[in-house]
């Protein structure tokens, strides 16, 4: 039988195609549903066990601060947070050592304290009893004193007789030192030269250095011995003037005699001997010095000048010379404060005073007289001398270190400002 169009029966192949494609959206469903499910437990658990994780956070925290050495451990799904506590044998150990520098430290300062203690009594304490005792009046045998203020100061400005020590000083002094640095530098880079090699350098440097082991005391009697005069005794230096024929003439009521010479009659005589004496002692020390701050110049620069086709003279004043500038400095200022502290020689080789007519008087020897002789014993005035030379030295060591220091590292300073 035949049937209508609508009602016509579909082949079985066409209907299980279109019953899965219409069960298909269904079982995407069933499948991404089944897929989510795991991921949105997952989130909410871990949105139920956030704030769980930070309230056992906050609580650790919470004891930590209450009991820092105690360890704090908290556990998340991906991270922990832990504390250590500090290393107690460390800190012992620390603790050990400090204790046992404490005990040097002390045992430095029981060796130290006696060089402290005898210079506190016997330097810092008449220091400043000196400068104490410029400001008054004591004078003599008395143990009372007043205060005058700047009295003293004021007669020493005033006083021509301690400005003609001080010129007596530094005449002394560079007479004395000129020739003595001059000496002791030609001395020191002629044993330190490497191509002259000279034999016998140590035994040079002990001989050129030996007046200087010798006391100044001995020394100023040694040649007062010597150039002494006396109307029955001849002094060596004239029997031997004598030997030779040479003799001084000297004129009595009106006729010629001879006799011995007496050398300290002469102001340059006394002065020349004293600078003399002074070099004599003094330039074997310059010339260690100096000697010494030449093996400290690098000997590469010495080879490559060399190589360049430098000679002595060249090496010594392009590289020596300029290189010394602080051990120069060195050398200057100390000699300087020791020329204004010139005491034994020009007081034992005379008269104690000075003579002939006070030109070999330093102001040293001024300050003595002042002070301890001739009984005026004005310890007042003698320690405002003592302030003055105190002073005059300062400025002489401050207007050396101006001229001798570098200018070129001053300009490098002030072009870095």
């Amino acid at each position: 039988m035949r049937t209508k169009k609508g009602s016509e029966s579909k082949p079985p192949q066409v209907e299980k195609k279109v019953k899965e494609s219409k069960s298909k959206p269904q079982v995407e469903k069933k499948a991404k549903e089944s897929k989510s499910k795991p991921q949105v437990e997952k989130k909410v658990k871990e949105s139920k066990s956030k704030p769980q994780v930070e309230k056992k956070v906050e609580k650790k925290i919470e004891e930590f601060e209450n009991k820092p050495q105690v360890e704090i451990k908290a556990v998340d799904q991906e991270t922990s947070i832990t504390h250590e506590p500090e290393n107690k044998p460390q800190v012992k150990a620390k603790k050990k050592i400090a204790g046992h520098e404490t005990r040097t430290n002390r045992w430095g300062y029981f060796f130290v304290a006696p060089f402290i203690i005898v210079f506190c009594i016997f330097n810092l304490w008449p220091t400043l009893y000196t400068f104490l005792l410029s400001f008054t009046d004591l004078r003599g045998l008395r143990s009372d004193f007043a205060f005058v203020g700047g009295a003293n100061f004021v007669k020493l400005i005033q006083d021509p007789y301690f400005w003609g020590a001080l010129g007596n000083t530094f005449i002394i002094w560079t007479v004395n030192f000129i020739p003595q640095l001059g000496l002791a530098l030609l001395l020191s880079i002629w044993l330190s030269d490497v191509r002259l090699n000279l034999a016998g350098k140590g035994l040079f440097r002990a001989i050129i250095y030996m007046p200087n082991l010798l006391t100044a005391v001995s020394v100023a009697l040694l040649f007062r011995s010597i150039f002494g005069y006396n109307a029955h005794v001849t002094s060596p230096a004239n029997q031997f003037l004598r030997s030779l024929g040479i003799e001084d003439t000297v004129m009595y009521d009106g006729t010629a005699v001879k006799e011995a010479f007496n050398f300290f009659r002469s102001v340059a005589f006394s002065r020349g001997l004293v600078s003399f004496i002074q070099w004599w002692m003094w330039y074997g020390y310059t010339m260690i010095i100096l000697m010494a701050g030449i093996t400290t110049i690098s000997p590469s620069l010495y080879e490559s000048a060399v190589i360049d086709g430098a000679n002595s003279r060249q090496t010594t004043w392009y590289i020596t010379l300029p290189l010394l500038r602080p051990i120069m400095l060195y050398i200057l200022v100390t000699s300087a404060i020791g020329g204004m502290q010139m005491f034994d020689i020009p007081f034992l080789l005379t008269d104690m005073m000075g003579a002939p007519n006070y030109k070999i008087r330093t102001t040293t020897v001024y300050q003595y007289n002042i002070a301890f002789t001739r009984g005026a014993n004005d310890y007042a005035y003698g320690a405002a001398i003592s302030i003055g030379i105190f002073i005059v030295t300062i400025i002489l060591a401050l207007i050396i270190f101006f001229f001798l220091q570098d200018r070129s590292e001053l300009k490098k300073r002030k072009g870095g400002k």
